[in-house]
């Protein structure tokens, strides 16, 4: 990719009603542009870090039995009814419409329901069960608050699987194994140290839950920790926590936090309320045991970005990053294009992603440019490195240059991030 050809420009300003940090640096380095309040679209840079992320949890999914499949967001009325859920005091975030002939119907917020409904065509035998499926797609909640950029929004990707199991033994051996899907995730996705399982309230979904908190300065939550227990808390359920794990109060340290995923266990109420069953070995007709576990995609792409980011922009870990590679021409002469655009096309075969900033602008525009976008890597070609056959390489967090040889660059940005 050349950034001649990139339609996205950076920019030193943002929408004067943006407040919140990862906005304000996505918005400037062209990775997202600001719609409304809590709405946001993503350009090709943006797009790139969202779909990594979408694969490395797609990836842990797979490897706990998920089935991938995507769900339809226009959702019936009657679908929820049965749950309580259509109802606006029970659910206050929903987008409801009419349809032409004036039915009325709502946009998804979240799909449990609609799951059971499509499961209920499927499942009917023991011998069908433990399954779970799972999707990625555009949510739309009608959130009060939208002020903290792609960290909370009206519009947004989720990652939301669905688990049916014959029994809570059964039920409780997959929960586990997803909570530990998830905090491989947020080891990858290199926030793993800093995010916790937090007891918190189930909200609109049960009683109990597990979030996933990563502590964050710009969080809106609140969460207590014990660090020698590995223990976290949401501000909202403390008290009753508290008692109920036998811990004291201050042996509590508060930190703020944000939300990066969930799980919840329905067990067998939404089964029974929708009528949700199965037949087990003795041809008895049971109920299904439901789990629920969300991953809000947009929302971890600015958890990272408010977590690594430094005075010069983001840094993105390898793994996510748009590209690994900003390729930086400094002097504009044939020779320098010369052997710009034959390293550009060398790192490419190679398998490294590369944006190659071509354009005929100042070296210094092109280095803070890079900065900015939180590329791994800054490799420079000038008339200097040339003479050398080598390239001057910055990774993003380094201090100094050093100089490589092609084969050493292409082995030290093609190794995998820990």
């Amino acid at each position: 990719m050349k950034r001649s050809q990139l339609f996205t420009k950076t920019s030193k300003t943002v929408p004067g009603d943006e407040q919140a940090r990862n906005a304000q640096l996505l918005i400037r380095a062209g990775f997202i542009y600001k719609v409304m309040a809590g709405v946001y679209a993503y350009t090709p840079l943006g797009l790139r870090v969202l779909e990594k992320i979408k694969q490395i949890v797609r990836e842990e999914m797979n490897a706990v039995a998920g089935q991938e499949l995507i769900m339809t967001n226009l959702q019936p009325r009657e679908t929820w009814e049965p749950t309580s859920r259509w109802d606006d005091e029970v659910v206050d975030v929903w987008f409801k419409t009419k349809l032409k002939d004036d039915t009325e119907i709502g946009l998804a917020w979240s799909h449990e329901e609609a799951i059971i409904e499509m499961m209920k065509q499927h499942l009917n035998s023991y011998k069908d069960l433990p399954i779970s499926v799972y999707q990625f797609q555009v949510k739309l909640r009608n959130e009060l608050r939208a002020k903290s950029g792609i960290m909370r929004g009206r519009e947004f990707i989720m990652k939301d699987m669905y688990s049916m199991a014959v029994d809570a033994k059964q039920h409780d051996e997959y929960y586990d194994s997803v909570k530990e899907a998830y905090k491989r995730v947020y080891d990858r996705l290199g926030i793993g140290k800093d995010t916790y399982v937090t007891y918190a309230s189930g909200g609109a979904f049960t009683k109990f839950s597990h979030e996933f908190q990563t502590i964050c300065d710009a969080g809106e939550d609140v969460i207590y920790l014990h660090r020698g227990k590995n223990i976290a808390i949401n501000e909202e359920v403390l008290e009753e926590s508290i008692q109920e794990l036998g811990i004291k109060r201050e042996e509590l340290e508060a930190v703020k936090s944000s939300e990066v995923g969930n799980i919840f266990n329905f067990g067998t109420d939404k089964s029974e309320q929708m009528d949700f069953t199965f037949t087990n070995e003795a041809g008895e007709r049971q109920f299904v045991h439901l789990g629920s576990y969300g991953i809000g995609i947009t929302r971890l792409m600015g958890v990272i970005v408010e977590k690594l980011a430094d005075e010069k922009g983001m840094v993105w870990p390898k793994n996510i990053a748009p590209v690994q590679v900003y390729l930086v021409s400094v002097g504009g002469t044939d020779l320098v294009r010369e052997h710009s655009e034959a390293l550009y096309q060398g790192l490419t075969r190679a398998g490294i992603e590369v944006l190659y900033d071509d354009r005929d602008v100042r070296p210094g525009e092109k280095f803070a440019d890079a900065d900015l976008m939180g590329i791994p890597y800054r490799v420079v070609v000038s008339e200097k490195t040339i003479a050398s056959d080598q390239y001057e390489v910055k990774a993003r967090t380094a201090d100094e240059p050093q100089l490589l040889d092609k084969e050493s660059l292409i082995k030290m940005v093609a190794q995998k991030s820990s």
